[in-house]
């Protein structure tokens, strides 16, 4: 079995694991993960993480011309943002994720920093999050925004829409955006509660110990 074939069959079992525990639904989100040869393998528009085909994946190459597959997500000028801005890009993900897309219709969230504090596995895995404005679904301006951070925010989340994470490969990408989800899941069960969140100086001793890209 070819590399290429490995990841193939890789991202839509991982795509079909996030669709059973219901982190994305209907046709809802997208998968893009680099190839061994530099090229680009990207899940289809319209179609169900739940029944994926590894062999209709879309395929692009070096020079982001497509030479297979179906036809791409409407998405892929984010998902090519996030390529183009950092260079460790391995594979993005982006979903539609229940909690994630209700805590950004909260009014008090910082924008500059979506989740909260809660553990350390959020800071660890994915930095500060930034929370990005509502765009319409496909509008090249929301790769124009992930090109305004210069490279420095490895997840958005996209306002009334979804998270996107970029990660070194396709596993790491899925369990960055699985751990933003439950963070933000964690900070909708204690909104209000006054839960003790992480302190800054532990936030600090978080980002230190595990060497965390730490925007601000």
């Amino acid at each position: 079995m070819s590399e290429e074939t490995r990841l193939r069959e890789e991202i839509c079992a991982l795509a079909r694991s996030l669709f059973d525990r219901g982190l994305t639904h209907g046709t809802t989100g997208n998968i893009s993960a680099r190839t061994p040869d530099g090229g680009l393998l990207v899940t289809p528009t319209g179609s169900s993480f739940g029944r994926l085909d590894p062999a209709r994946l879309a395929r692009f190459d070096t020079t982001g011309r497509q030479v297979g597959g179906d036809r791409p997500t409407k998405e892929m000028p984010l998902h090519s943002a996030f390529y183009e801005t950092r260079g460790s890009a391995g594979a993005v993900v982006h979903l539609h994720s229940c909690h994630a897309v209700a805590w950004s219709m909260m009014p008090e969230v910082d924008v500059e920093d979506f989740l909260p504090p809660a553990t350390p596995y959020a800071v660890m895995l994915l930095g500060r999050v930034k929370l990005l404005p509502f765009f319409l679904p496909g509008d090249p301006a929301m790769a124009g925004a992930v090109r305004g951070l210069a490279g420095k925010r490895s997840a958005v989340m996209l306002a009334n829409h979804g998270p996107v994470v970029a990660g070194r490969d396709v596993r790491a990408a899925c369990a960055a955006i699985e751990e933003l989800e439950a963070t933000a899941r964690l900070a909708l069960l204690t909104r209000g509660t006054g839960a003790r969140m992480l302190e800054a100086g532990q936030v600090s001793q978080v980002v230190d110990r595990f060497d965390v890209e730490w925007d601000g």
